[in-house]
């Protein structure tokens, strides 16, 4: 494929698979409509709308017109109210079944019964309150991903898909199809430090991540996240009341209550007051004549508040089915003005904005239950200001505390995720086509070179036939986001496959400009892998792959130099197991050598029009590891001549810091001066033209400039643009200083 489509094909975004939508419900909002619209052609899709948005019916309308049977999975209880909404929305053949039998077009079934069903029955899926997947355990969550990875459509439908931690999302990915966890990770995030469970996203991966997750949820918290108006959707205020009691006698060795800091700490406090806390709330239900919501967290709990308050229905984990479904269904119709039961039961999907009072007598960890628990009040619908009493002992402040903190952290994330989201999610619902190009170029010049700002393969593909001497670099590693997120950048490719047709465009092009019989070097190292990005420790042969790249070209394999590299400093930078004693110690079955950096050169065939000529004046590197016999250019040559270099300074490069950027995920290394010039000595002529395709900071204009030979480079990266452009013209006053080299090796300056 020509180049420009190559890279288009580059971009992550998941490609619709689904269908226009034909006349839908106009029951639905502008906002719900052109999102239900949006999912349909996505196929596969993800509606990440806050609690009140409007879920039950997008989901419906969606299912409504998906070309065969759907099933809809859902919490318990949320699938009656379910079909309730499918009727008074005039949605017809809608059905609950817990038997595994198709009762309609659109069959509601519980998470739980899942295994009675036959996937392949279904055209359609949706997972209603999806966030509860992580409410299972993993075999569980395997299993529904697993069980619908054929179904044609998918829809996840949640207020909360990732409430603490962006990694949450992986989970939706996978059910859509559209990138699985683990590559999601590996792609997108990045360990800080030794801590392997702590992911963070890449600096340079934020804005493709989101465009990414945009290419198959949509994210409203408002109608106006997506443009839209807000009007009724403004919802009263919610009033946070805490009140604290009595614990009774302290912890058993204190002489007086100390706030409980640990798990075992705050579990023993909220035993040690569930009389205090169940006598407060009911009394201040007792008194009142309106609904209540009663929240609790343990069952003794939930116990004594049904015994407290007068006609309180009691909802517990193990309570049948029927009595759940009937029981919450009965608070929803007003039978029951009282409902006591905990956030894990009920805490997902159920509409209660008839009432206005919350009362948490006992709060777990959860941040995500305790807003899912809130939030089945505090909705669109609700007319009234929510009162939300949290009764706690005086023990047990750090539990209010750390729910604080969360909500604090979930606003922000919700925030964050908004913002990331919503030009581009209104723009893709409302189908208004999107500039995505991330072409920048420029040029600078001065006496001898050139710097172009762009990508290496159009700028080389612009060059003329055999006018390019010689050329060294070091190519990118496939290393997502290290050090920019353009599609342009060789660095970010999905995987090595990804990578060598890429490379190949611009191999294709070196082989055009070179001269015949000239020379190509590049610098590289074998590339070590990971079980997280890999599943396997061990190395992959990143010097052959690039070798029988340029050979599938036409070029020669021509000669090689092992460039030694210390491995103390290598496992000090990167831990890595193989260098490690304690695992030589353990088992050195997986201890390994450091590994080396290599200056891979292919010749070009043909007759060399331009004899390279000339015998070796100076040698570069550590002068006093050099010995001159009397016969400098073979003393020289016989240093060169060695496969493996152990003298190259590895400090010996060019000012970087100014250049680097603060999503740069890596420092940037250049490639050390004295390899280069070694190879700018044996391989080009003064005047010469030097490329380097992917210049970075000018590490090989510099030294080409001030030895005499033009360059040519080309950098993707705007800020080492920059910076090689200030490199280069410091090499001209460098050059111009007049440095020449007697005949000892030994630089002097001139007069």
């Amino acid at each position: 494929m020509d180049y420009d489509t190559f890279i288009k094909g580059k971009a992550l975004a998941t490609a619709p698979t689904g269908i226009d939508a034909r006349e839908l419900n106009p029951a639905l909002f502008a906002f719900q409509r052109d999102i239900t619209s949006w999912a349909l052609r996505r196929g596969r899709a993800a509606i990440f709308a806050d609690c009140g948005m409007g879920k039950t019916l997008m989901q419906l309308e969606w299912a409504r017109c998906v070309p065969g049977d759907v099933l809809i999975l859902a919490p318990l209880a949320v699938s009656e109210q379910t079909c309730r909404e499918a009727r008074r929305f005039g949605i017809d053949d809608v059905e609950y079944s817990g038997d595994g039998v198709k009762r309609g077009k659109i069959t509601i079934t519980n998470y739980e019964r899942l295994g009675k069903f036959d996937p392949s029955d279904y055209m359609g899926v949706v997972l209603d309150e999806s966030s509860i997947l992580k409410s299972f355990d993993g075999k569980y969550r395997t299993m529904i991903i697993e069980s619908f990875a054929d179904t044609p459509f998918r829809l996840a439908c949640t207020a909360t898909p990732a409430p603490n931690d962006h990694m949450e999302l992986g989970n939706h990915a996978e059910f859509v199809g559209a990138m699985s966890r683990t590559e999601m990770l590996s792609m997108f995030f990045v360990h800080d430090g030794g801590e392997t469970q702590k992911w963070r996203l890449k600096g340079h991966a934020q804005s493709k991540f989101w465009e990414w997750v945009c290419s198959w949820a949509v994210m409203i918290r408002n109608p106006s996240d997506l443009g839209y108006d807000d009007d009724d959707f403004i919802l009263p205020s919610l009033n946070l009341i805490q009140h604290q009691v009595e614990c009774g006698a302290p912890a058993d060795g204190m002489l007086f209550e100390v706030e409980a800091r640990t798990l075992q700490e705050r579990n023993a406090a909220r035993r040690d007051s569930i009389s205090e806390r169940v006598a407060k709330c009911a009394e201040m239900v007792n008194e009142s004549g309106d609904a209540w919501v009663v929240w609790c967290n343990l069952n003794d709990e939930s116990a004594a508040l049904a015994a407290a308050i007068g006609g309180a229905v009691e909802v517990k984990g193990g309570d049948s089915r029927d009595h759940k479904e009937s029981a919450m269904l009965g608070f929803s119709s007003g039978d029951h003005r009282v409902i006591v039961t905990k956030p894990k039961i009920a805490g997902f999907g159920m509409n209660w904005q008839h009432c206005h009072n919350i009362a948490f007598v006992g709060l777990s960890d959860s941040y995500e239950q305790y807003y899912q628990a809130v939030r089945r009040c505090w909705r669109f619908g609700q007319s009234n200001d929510v009162k939300c009493h949290i009764i706690t002992s005086k023990r047990e402040g750090a539990v209010v505390a750390n729910i604080k903190r969360k909500e604090k952290d979930a606003e922000r994330m919700a925030a964050e995720m908004a913002h990331n989201m919503s030009d581009i999610s209104s723009q893709d619902i409302r189908g208004i086509t999107r500039d995505e190009s991330d072409d920048k170029s420029g040029r600078v010049s001065g006496d001898m070179w050139e710097m172009h700002l762009g990508d290496c393969v159009n700028v080389v593909g612009g060059m003329g036939d055999e006018s390019i001497g010689y050329s060294i670099f070091s190519p990118p590693f496939a290393s997502l986001y290290t050090y920019s997120n353009s599609d342009r950048d060789m660095g970010n490719c999905k995987g090595v496959d990804e990578f060598k047709e890429h490379f190949a465009y611009l191999v294709k092009h070196l082989y055009r400009v070179m001269m015949s019989g000239r020379l190509v070097s590049f610098h590289c190292m074998n590339l070590p892998t990971s079980k997280t990005h890999d599943g396997y420790i061990g190395i992959k042969d990143f010097r052959g792959d690039l070798i029988r790249m340029f050979e599938s070209e036409g070029f020669i394999y021509h000669s090689e130099a092992v460039i030694w590299k210390d491995p103390v400093t290598a496992m000090q930078r990167t831990k890595a197991l193989g260098l490690l004693h304690k695992q030589l110690v353990k088992d050195s079955a997986m201890s390994r050598q450091g590994i080396p950096d290599y200056l891979v050169t292919m010749r070009k065939p043909g007759a060399n029009a331009a004899p390279v000529a000339g015998e070796l004046d100076h040698f570069e590197g550590d002068q006093s590891t050099f010995t001159n016999t009397g016969r400098l250019s073979i003393d020289i040559w016989q240093r060169y001549a060695s496969p493996v270099w152990m003298d190259i300074n590895p400090s010996d490069t060019l000012q970087f810091r100014q250049a680097r950027h603060d999503n740069d995920e890596r420092h940037i290394c250049p490639l050390q001066l004295e390899v280069i010039h070694r190879g700018l000595q044996l391989w080009s002529n003064p005047g010469d033209l030097v490329l380097s395709p992917f210049a970075g900071i000018a590490s090989e204009g510099y030294k080409a400039v001030t030895l005499g030979r033009r360059f040519v480079g080309v950098e993707l990266k705007e800020s080492y643009f920059h910076q090689a452009a200030k490199n280069m013209k410091a090499a001209e006053i460098e050059r111009d200083s007049g440095t020449l080299f007697e005949q000892t090796g030994q630089p002097k300056e001139t007069e």
